[in-house]
């Protein structure tokens, strides 16, 4: 585990950066430290904490921010294991090497998901989450979209060698890619997802983009958010916080303000 300490520039706590070893691989994490709630962030599918840089200095120091980079995304190790599940357990394997007990999970689009599987799961560890654009239970995978994803990120693996050293891909094949994708959409159906929605018991909100996201077609995205009013409906610890219209990609740089003020709202929920 590597260490460096610098001065924040909005307070007097040191941030801290470094790999921390999980398993076959070794994450890259910064934790900003500070007395405030820990928030960790949980990125896109294919994305790096960078995505979050609006939101930190928006929420400013009253908060404790610790993002990192998931297996073989950013600055992180390979890993022979790119599952779902090893995506919710990096989640413990990040709080515990920066020695936090609970905190407010923070996903968006594929992160999402990660975050409600483990507010679901953690409920005295979670003070809440906050899915931004995704975690939508949807069956949008059949056989016809499992090709199309298939297609498109063996498309994309013309352009990927050249993308991974400015560190805009990640450091994944193109099949792998493709099987997280599809295996994302397992994840999404109505009967996988709904239920851990509804088995939610901390304060959960949802900032919701508009239009369309990137490969998707159509009203294909916004059919994929329609289903929330069931979630909320049930579940009276769920609420959207809001519907911003910037789209799925660009909802971390143009409604940062929207996400930062979704956090503050779970925060004074979950600390009551």
């Amino acid at each position: 585990m590597t260490k460096n300490n610098t001065s924040a520039a909005t307070s007097t706590t040191s941030i801290w950066t470094g790999m921390v070893p999980v398993e076959d691989t070794a994450l890259a994490v910064t934790d900003t430290g500070g007395a405030g709630i820990p928030v960790l962030y949980l990125n896109g599918q294919f994305a790096t904490q960078g995505y979050w840089k609006r939101v930190l200095p928006e929420l400013g120091s009253e908060f404790r921010h610790i993002t990192y980079d998931e297996r073989a995304r950013g600055k992180s190790k390979r890993s022979a294991d790119y599952s779902f599940e090893a995506a919710v357990r990096d989640v413990d394997a990040v709080l515990a090497a920066r020695g936090v007990d609970r905190a407010l999970v923070v996903g968006w689009s594929y992160g999402a998901v990660v975050g409600a599987h483990w507010a679901a799961r953690n409920p005295d560890r979670a003070v809440g989450a906050v899915l931004v654009d995704g975690a939508f239970p949807y069956d949008w995978l059949d056989d016809a979209m499992e090709q199309r994803i298939r297609k498109l990120f063996k498309r994309l693996n013309l352009v990927m060698p050249l993308l991974r050293p400015t560190g805009l891909t990640p450091r994944m094949s193109a099949a792998q890619q493709a099987e997280s994708n599809i295996e994302l959409g397992r994840l999404s159906r109505e009967r996988e997802l709904g239920p851990v929605l509804d088995s939610i018991s901390v304060p959960t909100r949802y900032v919701v983009a508009s239009g369309s996201s990137f490969g998707s077609r159509g009203d294909e995205q916004e059919r994929l958010r329609a289903g929330l009013d069931a979630v909320c409906a049930r579940n009276p610890h769920i609420r959207i916080s809001a519907k911003v219209p910037s789209n799925h990609s660009h909802v971390l740089r143009k409604d940062f303000r929207a996400v930062a003020a979704a956090i503050r709202e779970v925060a004074a929920t979950g600390q009551r």
